[in-house]
């Protein structure tokens, strides 16, 4: 069973920067697929940013531009990069993993953006 664990989450005011990172328990082997996605209180969870194993990303519209989503497939670890942050990206921010061994969820990191 692969664990995720995100982090880098915190508090940041509109227009500031931070940097989530999602480590994996294990080698992921094979074609798969990590993302992050976010939910705001009392919304869905939403796709924003996704990477394959092949390098082939994308984004939902309302942070392209804003965010860059990489992944260091040595160290296990897929990076959500957020610039020009607003406070409209207030959520909890969760990684995802779909692999050929299953789907998998981290617990998730909250990101909140004061105005």
């Amino acid at each position: 069973q692969v664990q995720l664990v995100e982090s880098g989450g915190g508090l940041v005011q509109a227009g500031g920067c931070l940097r989530l990172s999602c480590v994996a328990s294990e080698t992921i082997y094979g074609t798969n697929v990590m993302g992050w996605y976010r939910q705001a209180s009392g919304k869905q969870r939403d796709l924003v940013a996704i990477i394959s194993s092949g390098g082939v990303t994308n984004y939902a519209t309302s942070v392209r531009g804003r965010f860059t989503i990489s992944r260091d497939n040595a160290k296990n670890t897929v990076y959500l990069q957020m610039n020009s942050l607003r406070p409209e990206d207030t959520a909890v921010y969760y990684c995802k993993l779909t692999s050929t061994s299953g789907l998998f969820w981290g617990q998730g990191t909250q990101v909140t953006v004061s105005s």
